[in-house]
């Protein structure tokens, strides 16, 4: 019993490593022991067939703990294991363990079906088994989810699968334990060498990945979303779906359904502003009255022309560049908001409906904007710097703008607690001499790599999101990055909403077309600025890219005249902007794929998935091994006695009988030896055995002779079995550990 549990402790923790790290957080420790415990205790029972019973009610216990539901509904038991099943081909991981309990409960049945397989192995002895039961349990889950621990991992189930084969296969002999050593070790560097491979690193060995037994027959597909902000986990479906297809340009823009004017209880919320009266002009629908577009825009010769397609997203707003100026809604009933948002009041859109849109993108350079005054309109400030209802910043430059953000914070219990919030947005910016001075800083600040990014960040029980992701965590996905950005500058005096849609998506050259899939779904700021109305900024690294000059988050950002902007009478400075050249300049931002473009590689692509470095240390153990062989038998010959030279031929013949299956005792006599193999293998050794007789136990004078003919004798002898063995059995006597004293 002992041995058992000594033996079972390191791939039981190996395997709830590999397998609670699907889910975030991880399931409790509590149960995780508790489901090991159950598949390890019937191990210890002397019997295989005692064994085997006592799994039946620990099997009914451990379902019950995982799943929730007794046996004696199978109904309900089978559902919520296929159901949770199922979800793995539709939630990227890690998934969250609170939104998909069905997928936890999935992940414990394995961890304890896997740690039955291994447990029971262990207690029959038999190291094959065991070893192999390790390897599938733990690389199964790591063909789902890998990560930069994989390495480490992966050395640590060699490892356990060494330990398996030396403790199970028989007496610890010294012998065995140096050789194993031996082994062990050059496994581990091989793993190594093959991690930094490029064939592993390039993904391109196996892809498990790919595999797919989710055999529901296919449906049309549709995507719906509620845009107010969210900040407890992102969830991406594993299935790539296109949303819309958009004719148009090929400057990179961000497709807007919404904005996300109201701030209030620690998320942002999407209102019905004031309404807009259409101008119906040539067919389409111009919102020339909204107040919070600039003069510019009046002129159509700068708008921008698209044509979209729905392709699968059902939802109840019209979809276009930022920021719509006109749309030709088809025949939906349309309802329009300033700012350019268009919602329906009919029906929802649905497959193969198209509408055009026509957009204003200003274009301004960083020192046009750094020009700017800070003067708003007054449906803009009214609207764009609340910080909490009933709490309206006053805006940049204002007269004793501080003594009234101070009272502001000091009576308005909601915004108090966004204090330290408040000040590390001042901090950042320094003391800035223009609104566009703040933006860029902190859009600069959040791309830098203070952040990162992380679609189920932590979560905290005592401060609002946004102000523990500012101050405490730094880590989360769009919603986090666009809502904290936004609501520092309406801090800030700067007004500032939240956009709602899609990044760029690919672009098709040949057919002028983008196409948007629901993984490009996004989130990003707009901030108002006189001359030139909404602007869109992204504080998101790595999401997706603008185009104008004007902004971090654009390929064609200026970063010189975007220094001069910030740097031009400055009294107090904040974040460098010249911490954007380099790991984490535009570089990093995610230059819009276009078709034809290489792609990124597959999910496992960093250090090689364990899968990978799995194949490629087999490979290596198997050119260990008969290196190994091939070593102690070469040492055996060096020698000049023409004695030990026959006991080497001796040796060699019985090593490979052994490797065959049929081992000869030790304490065997060279007749004896040549009956096991005429026996086992059918071919007579009656020539070898006699010329290793004379060798051994014949006249000095007569027995080096005698071992250079035993020699002779036992190439043609291995020839001659070689022949009588089929191919198959040939490659299991190479990689047989029994020569070399591991296994019984």
């Amino acid at each position: 019993m002992a041995r058992t549990a000594t033996l079972f402790a390191g791939p039981a923790a190996l395997l709830a490593w590999s397998w609670l790290r699907l889910g975030q957080p991880h399931a409790g420790a509590s149960t995780a022991l508790w489901l090991i415990a159950l598949a390890v205790a019937p191990a210890f029972l002397p019997r295989p067939r005692w064994r085997a019973v006592a799994t039946l009610p620990a099997a009914v216990l451990a379902l019950h703990s995982a799943l929730g539901v007794w046996i004696v509904h199978p109904i309900r038991l089978l559902g919520r294991f296929g159901g949770g099943f199922l979800e793995f081909y539709d939630v990227r991981l890690p998934f969250s363990a609170v939104s998909h309990p069905r997928m936890e409960s999935v992940v414990l049945v394995a961890l304890y079906a896997s740690c039955v397989a291994v447990a029971m192995a262990v207690a029959a002895r038999k190291p094959v088994l065991a070893s192999v039961a390790v390897v599938v349990a733990a690389g199964w889950p790591a063909t789902l989810l890998t990560g930069p621990d994989d390495l480490l991992r992966g050395v640590a189930l060699l490892a356990v699968v060494l330990s398996l084969v030396v403790a199970l296969g028989g007496p610890l002999r010294p012998r065995r334990l140096a050789v194993a050593a031996l082994v062990g070790g050059g496994v581990v560097l091989a793993a190594f060498a093959a991690s930094t491979s490029s064939a592993v690193a390039s993904g391109q060995v196996l892809h498990w990945q790919g595999w797919d037994f989710y055999t529901k027959p296919p449906k049309p597909v549709t995507v719906q979303y509620v845009w107010n902000s969210d900040f407890r986990g992102l969830h991406f479906p594993k299935k790539v779906t296109t949303v819309l297809t958009i004719k148009a340009p090929s400057r990179s823009t961000y497709w807007r359904a919404t904005t996300l004017d109201e701030f209030a209880g620690g998320n942002w919320y999407e209102t019905n502003g004031p309404p807009v009266a259409p101008t119906r002009i040539n067919g389409r629908d111009e919102l020339r009255g909204d107040p919070e577009l600039p003069a510019a825009a009046n002129d159509s010769k700068r708008w921008v022309r698209q044509e979209v397609t729905i392709a699968a997203l059902r939802d109840n707003h019209l979809i276009g560049a930022s920021v719509p100026v006109a749309y030709g809604p088809g025949s939906h009933v349309v309802d329009y908001g300033d700012g350019g948002v268009a919602q329906l009041q009919d029906q929802p859109l649905a497959r193969g409906e198209r509408y055009t849109v026509w957009s204003y993108e200003a274009q301004p350079t960083p020192r046009q904007l750094a020009a700017l005054p800070a003067r708003y309109p007054e449906q803009v400030k009214k609207t764009d710097l609340s910080v909490e209802a009933g709490a309206t910043a006053p805006p940049f430059g204002a007269p004793d703008r501080e003594r009234r953000m101070a009272e502001i914070l000091a009576f308005s219990y909601p915004a108090r607690t966004y204090q330290a919030f408040y000040r590390t947005a001042r901090r950042i910016v320094g003391d800035p001499s223009n609104p566009y001075a703040a933006t860029l800083e902190l859009e600069a600040w959040f791309r830098s790599g203070a952040f990162q990014y992380d679609e189920t960040p932590p979560q905290s029980s005592t401060l609002p999101p946004l102000v523990a992701f500012v101050t405490q965590t730094h880590r989360g996905y769009c919603q986090h990055f666009a809502g904290a950005m936004a609501l520092m500058l309406r801090y800030l005096g700067i007004p500032a909403r939240v956009a709602a849609g899609f990044t760029s998506g690919e672009y098709d050259r040949s057919k002028h077309e983008w196409t948007v899939t629901d993984h490009d779904a996004h989130t990003w700021v707009e901030a108002w600025f006189p001359r030139y109305g909404w602007l869109p900024f992204d504080p998101t690294p790595g999401r997706g890219s603008l185009n104008g000059t004007y902004t971090a988050s654009s390929p064609h950002f200026d970063l010189t005249d975007g220094l001069f902007a910030v740097a031009q009478h400055v009294r107090r400075p904040g974040f460098d902007l010249r911490t954007l050249r380099g790991a984490h300049g535009n570089a990093t931002t995610g230059v819009t794929a276009l078709k034809g473009r290489p792609k990124p590689g597959p999910m496992g692509s960093r250090i090689g998935s364990l899968l990978r470095l799995l194949v490629l240390v087999a490979a290596a153990l198997v050119v260990l091994v008969a290196a190994a062989k091939l070593g102690i038998r070469k040492r055996r010959y060096l020698t000049r006695d023409p004695r030990k030279l026959a006991r080497a031929c001796v040796r060699e013949l019985s090593d490979f009988v052994s490797d065959q299956g049929a081992k000869a005792p030790p304490s065997a006599t060279l007749g004896e030896l040549a009956q096991l193999v005429e026996a086992e293998l059918g071919v007579s050794a009656s020539a070898f055995v006699s010329a290793a007789a004379e060798a051994r136990f014949g006249p000095a004078a007569a027995a080096r002779e005698a071992a250079g003919t035993a020699r002779r004798e036992l190439r043609s002898l291995r020839r001659e079995l070689r022949r009588a063995l089929t191919r198959t059995e040939r490659v299991l006597g190479l990689v047989s550990l029994r020569s070399l004293g591991l296994t019984g």
